[in-house]
């Protein structure tokens, strides 16, 4: 197998598994708001609060995934380009919050190594990507 055809399969199962990731926050959203933010602790005190979380981690969160969907079926780099940005944004949110507000818990401390990780992994992948474009 050449490392063109590696390079696109890669980028496939990683893309893959950035739906299925982003997709089970998204359902666990909208089937339980409060389930979500048990996951950092907070409580959502009211219907508005409930609602969005359900929006934005829940609504939003499929959006994100039915574009991913899409992209992976028609464009890789440009699901590539739209991945690396979008968990690399989560990671510089992380650092700002460091910088302004002080250290992470372990949650947020876990996740910005994750968050990290897949950015730097899409910018990788597509700069494989572009290679052999």
């Amino acid at each position: 197998m050449n490392t063109q055809k590696i390079t696109k399969i890669s980028s496939q199962i990683y893309i893959g598994f950035s739906i299925l990731s982003i997709a089970y926050v998204s359902v666990l959203s909208i089937y339980n708001p409060q389930g979500t933010m048990d996951l950092v602790a907070t409580r959502l005190p009211n219907t508005d609060a409930i609602s969005s979380i359900r929006g934005i981690y829940g609504g939003v969160g499929l959006v994100i995934c039915f574009s991913l969907v899409h992209l992976l079926l028609k464009d890789v780099k440009k699901a590539l380009i739209f991945l690396s940005l979008f968990w690399l944004a989560y990671s510089i949110s992380r650092l700002i919050t460091i910088l302004v507000d002080g250290p992470l818990g372990e949650f947020g401390s876990q996740w910005l190594v994750i968050e990290s990780t897949l950015g730097i992994l899409a910018l990788v992948l597509l700069l494989f990507y572009r290679r052999f474009r």
